[in-house]
């Protein structure tokens, strides 16, 4: 019996919004992109448009939704709330500086959001996340779709928010959610998750629409 293509998961964080430039947390508040974040969602199409994926996931805030749309993917996508951004509770739309004024050292991987949510529950959602698209890679593909060759990765998109893509990626390397403090991710960029021989690994970062 051939051996199962690897998975990959492609993180793809949303473009930019008001509140993501001006560094206010931006949770449940569902915000549009603003054009400078449509110009941004826009580049990532050629890119994927190179790669074969076999399921999209996507959050069902707008600018992940849009994101997904003008990145060419809508086709395929399935709304997943797990997916969603944070619940920051009492810090909704409130920048870390403004916060660190009442909570010195504040960060979101090291304090509590009062009347939001705790690190816990993310990570607990962002093992639904990675149970979900391993279920979704393991399926058959379509008769109309062409079989994958046995060396090629079965590829997942997930579409959603920064504090929740860096959680979910420090999950993935048995990091916990605690481990997305170790990764930057920027607007419209992209993290490749995988393995290397049976090892988790991070395969691309915070990349670009520029990468070869």
């Amino acid at each position: 019996m051939p051996a199962a293509s690897p998975l990959e998961l492609w993180l793809l964080r949303h473009g930019a919004t008001s509140w993501a430039r001006s560094g206010r947390h931006t949770g449940r508040t569902d915000l549009p992109l603003l054009p400078e974040g449509e110009t941004e969602a826009r580049a990532l199409a050629p890119l994927l448009a190179r790669y074969r994926f076999t399921a999209v996931l996507v959050s069902p805030l707008q600018r992940a939704l849009r994101t997904c749309e003008l990145a060419g993917l809508a086709g395929q996508a399935i709304h997943c709330d797990d997916l969603q951004e944070w619940d920051y509770g009492a810090y909704e739309g409130i920048t870390t500086a403004e916060i660190r004024r009442s909570v010195p050292g504040w960060t979101i991987w090291s304090h509590p959001c009062p009347e939001g949510e705790t690190l816990e529950g993310v990570e607990q959602r962002c093992r639904r996340v990675i149970a979900q698209a391993a279920a979704l890679a393991a399926k058959p593909l379509s008769d109309s779709i062409p079989p994958l060759p046995a060396a090629e990765p079965r590829r997942v998109a997930l579409f959603a928010h920064g504090h929740l893509l860096r959680s979910l990626a420090g999950t993935w390397l048995g990091l916990g959610a605690a481990g997305g403090a170790l990764l930057a991710l920027d607007t419209a960029c992209i993290g490749v998750l995988g393995k290397e021989r049976d090892q988790r690994v991070i395969l691309r970062w915070n990349a670009p629409v520029q990468w070869p």
